[in-house]
C-alpha cells in the first residue's frame, strides 16, 4: 500500500453531501449492487425491491422498460441485448416440448431460422401460414398449437394482417398471440390495444432511431412479462446499461421521427408507382397494396420502409444497389440515414426458392428504408439508380 494513499471507496452518495437530481437517467455502468443489511437482501428476496445484479435487473434498463412499457400502453416491458435476444427469449419461455407454433410465412429471416431450425431440435415445432391464411386461423390452428407469432407489416413485402381479427380468433381457441411491431413502432400501431398479448421489436430499429443500438424488447399484461423475465434471467440476455441510457435518449424522438419517416416513405413510394424499371412497389400507404385498406384501420401512419420488386430480377437489383449515392448499402432500417438492402443477400440469404416464394419474396427486391434525409433527394437517387 502506498503511504498515504488510503483504499477506502467513496459512494456518489457520500460526496459532496449534496443530493443529485439528474435531469436525465445515469448510467448505472456496475454488475452489483450493495445491501446494508442482511434484513435488507432479504426483503430484496423477497419481492421488496431494490437491486443485486445486473444480469436480472439495473436501474437504467428498468428506467427504459418503463418508458417502453409506456410506449407500447403496456403493463410492463422487457429490455434484451436485441432483436434475436428477445424472439428467443420470449419463445423459449412460452413454449414447451411438443407444442406447436404458428407463424406467418412473410417473416424476418432471423425468426424463420430461429422456428424452422432451433427450436424443432427442442421438440417445438412451426407451421407458417400465408397472410391470406391468418384471415381464417380457426382453421389453421391444432389441437398442438400453443402460439401465434406473426409480422405486421412484414418484412420485406409489408403485408398487413389484420391484427384485431389474429387476436381474436387466438383468444377464441386459447393460443397466445404475439405480433412483431418493428415495422410499424408503437407510434404507427398498438398491437395490444388491438387485443393481442405480447408485442415484439427490434428497438435497434425505429425506438433507437440512430443506428447506434442494438437492442430488442418485448412488452404486455405483467403476468407474462415476470414469466418471461425469469427465462431472461436465465438465458443473459438483458440490456447494458450502456446502449439502454442511448436507447432512452432515442425514444423522446421517436414521435417526430417516425412522423417525419412516414412523410418520406410516401413520397418515394408515391413517386416510384409506374416507373419503368419497377414491376411493383410494395408500400401499405398505396392504395395499389394487398392490404392497404388493412392498414388503414389500425395504423395511424404507414411506416418508413418500401420495397421494390425490379424488372430484370437480382441483376437489377444488385445494379441499382450499387449505383446508389444517397441512399447507404447496408443491413437493419430504421435510422435517420436511408438505407439500402437486397433481401436475398441479407435478411432472407439461404433460404430456397419454394421458401423464398411462401414468403412472397424475389430475387429482385430491394428494401429501402427511407430516412430522414429530403424525400426528393431519396426519390432522385434511387430513380437514377434504377435507370430506365
Amino acid at each position: 500500500m502506498v503511504k498515504g494513499f488510503s483504499t477506502r471507496l467513496i459512494h456518489a452518495d457520500e460526496a459532496g453531501g449534496a443530493v443529485a437530481r439528474p435531469l436525465t437517467t445515469p448510467i448505472y455502468e456496475t454488475t452489483t449492487f450493495t445491501f446494508e443489511s442482511a434484513a435488507e437482501l432479504q426483503r430484496y428476496q423477497d419481492g421488496g425491491g431494490g437491486f443485486l445484479y445486473s444480469r436480472y435487473e439495473n436501474p437504467t434498463v428498468v428506467a427504459l422498460e418503463a418508458q417502453l412499457a409506456t410506449a407500447d400502453g403496456a403493463d410492463a416491458a422487457l429490455a434484451f441485448g436485441s432483436g434475436m435476444a428477445a424472439a428467443s427469449t420470449l419463445l423459449m419461455a412460452l413454449t414447451t416440448p411438443g407444442d406447436e407454433v404458428v407463424c406467418g410465412s412473410a417473416i424476418y429471416g432471423g425468426t424463420f431460422h430461429l422456428l424452422n431450425g432451433f427450436l424443432a431440435r427442442f421438440g417445438v415445432t412451426s407451421r407458417f401460414v400465408s397472410p391470406e391464411q391468418m384471415g381464417d386461423l380457426g382453421a389453421v390452428f391444432g389441437p398442438r398449437t400453443r402460439l401465434l407469432w406473426c409480422e405486421t407489416p412484414s418484412n420485406p413485402t409489408l403485408r398487413c394482417v389484420d391484427v384485431r381479427t389474429v387476436a381474436a380468433a387466438c383468444r377464441a381457441a386459447g393460443v397466445m398471440s404475439v405480433i412483431d411491431n418493428t415495422f410499424a413502432s408503437p407510434v404507427n400501431q398498438q398491437p395490444l390495444a388491438l387485443g393481442v398479448d405480447l408485442t415484439m421489436q427490434s428497438a435497434s430499429k425505429y425506438l433507437n432511431g440512430h443506428s447506434d443500438v442494438t437492442a430488442g424488447t418485448v412488452a404486455g399484461p405483467a403476468a407474462l412479462i415476470e414469466k418471461i423475465g425469469k427465462t431472461r434471467r436465465l438465458l443473459g440476455g438483458i440490456l447494458d446499461p450502456q446502449p439502454a441510457y442511448a436507447l432512452l435518449r432515442g425514444l423522446k424522438t421517436l414521435a417526430v421521427r417516425v412522423a417525419q419517416h412516414n412523410a418520406n416513405a410516401l413520397a418515394v413510394a408515391r413517386g416510384l408507382e409506374g416507373h419503368p424499371g419497377v414491376a411493383r412497389v410494395w408500400y401499405p400507404g398505396l392504395e395499389s397494396h394487398p392490404d392497404h385498406a388493412v392498414a388503414r384501420a389500425q395504423m395511424s401512419g404507414f411506416g418508413g420502409m418500401v420495397c421494390l420488386d425490379l424488372e430484370g430480377g437480382q441483376a437489377a437489383a444488385i445494379r441499382a444497389y450499387d449505383r446508389m449515392q444517397v441512399v447507404r448499402r447496408a443491413a437493419s432500417l430504421g435510422g435517420v440515414e436511408s438505407i439500402a438492402s437486397i433481401p436475398v443477400l441479407t435478411s432472407h440469404y439461404g433460404y430456397t426458392d419454394a421458401q423464398l416464394a411462401e414468403g412472397g419474396v424475389t430475387r429482385g427486391m430491394l428494401r429501402i428504408s427511407v430516412g430522414l434525409e429530403d424525400a426528393a433527394d431519396v426519390l432522385a437517387d434511387v430513380r437514377q439508380a434504377i435507370g430506365q
